[in-house]
């Protein structure tokens, strides 16, 4: 029997998950880019039908959270899969330098403020896994974050991923399905769509000086991806390394997965009892009366 798409890319959970190993482009029989296109039309179609039944059920909620390297394409994803969704039944943030307020508290706080009610899917941007990833390359930015006790480093990342584990199994014991999307640019990649944003008049306002500047610490940010992704990828809260070099295969994989964890749930539309069919008629009775 062939592997889902969210075993093909679920992040182990034993912890042995090496970056190095993990594909940035699809297999050659998935690269075709109209295929790809057709099935994420497809999908979004069936996602639509699946959100109003979320919505009508209203027992749980949806969290995906997107990581990745910029130029990766994490807004153009979210944009293509959640093209069908009722705009009503979604709620996308955008997580970047936190402020002073933010600071005040602790580091789970500006998300926990944002999680999605039930009936609706949540969509992360960046998220509290910045805490390990962005400030694990820069600890200097531990300083604006006012701890009491700073623990050596590697204290600190390991308390954080507790934390973290801690706060996403509360979440899933409550009804909340999370699902978490490492979108896997290549460096060369990331390079060539740099270099678009620089050549292309339309695609200017996307380019930072920063985002070269990140792009030299390339490899002390796949060790903190690698070490985020085994200490945090769980049963309940599972990691997606998806390849991102390709586009339209990378949003038809995260729509596939997406779809594949809503049909799990079995959701329906709520039923009525006897007694309240029995007023439906009486109410269509009253309707169908020409004098209504």
């Amino acid at each position: 029997m062939s592997k889902s798409v969210s075993d093909l890319y679920r992040v182990p959970f034993d912890g042995q998950f090496k970056r190095s190993a993990a594909p940035t482009s699809p297999p050659k029989k998935h690269q075709d880019k109209k295929q790809n296109k057709r099935k994420l039309a497809r999908l979004t179609e069936e996602l639509d039908e699946l959100q109003r039944k979320l919505y009508a059920n209203d027992q749980y909620s949806l969290l995906l959270i997107f990581q990745a390297m910029d130029a990766a394409g994490k807004d153009s994803t979210i944009r293509a899969v959640l093209s069908g969704v009722n705009p009503a039944g979604c709620q996308v943030f955008s997580f970047k330098q936190p402020s002073a307020e933010e600071l005040d508290h602790d580091f789970l706080w500006r998300t926990a403020r944002s999680l999605p009610e039930r009936g609706r899917i949540g969509v992360f941007n960046r998220s509290y896994y910045e805490e390990v990833l962005v400030v694990r390359v820069h600890p200097e930015y531990l300083s604006y974050q006012k701890l009491p006790h700073v623990p050596d480093l590697p204290s600190l990342w390991k308390q954080r991923y507790e934390s973290i584990r801690d706060h996403e199994r509360h979440l899933t014991r409550n009804g909340m399905i999370i699902l978490k999307f490492w979108l896997n640019v290549s460096r060369e990649e990331q390079k060539q769509r740099f270099l678009s944003r620089l050549e292309e008049p339309e695609k200017n306002w996307k380019f930072s000086e920063g985002d070269l500047k990140e792009r030299k610490l390339w490899d002390d940010y796949m060790a903190a991806y690698e070490e985020a992704l085994n200490a945090t990828s769980t049963p309940e809260a599972p990691w997606f390394a998806i390849p991102a070099d390709d586009k339209p295969f990378m949003r038809a994989s995260v729509a596939q997965i997406i779809v594949e964890h809503l049909n799990a749930l079995n959701l329906s539309y709520p039923s009525v009892d006897q007694e309240q069919l029995q007023e439906f008629n009486r109410f269509k009775k009253q309707l169908k009366d020409p004098s209504s």
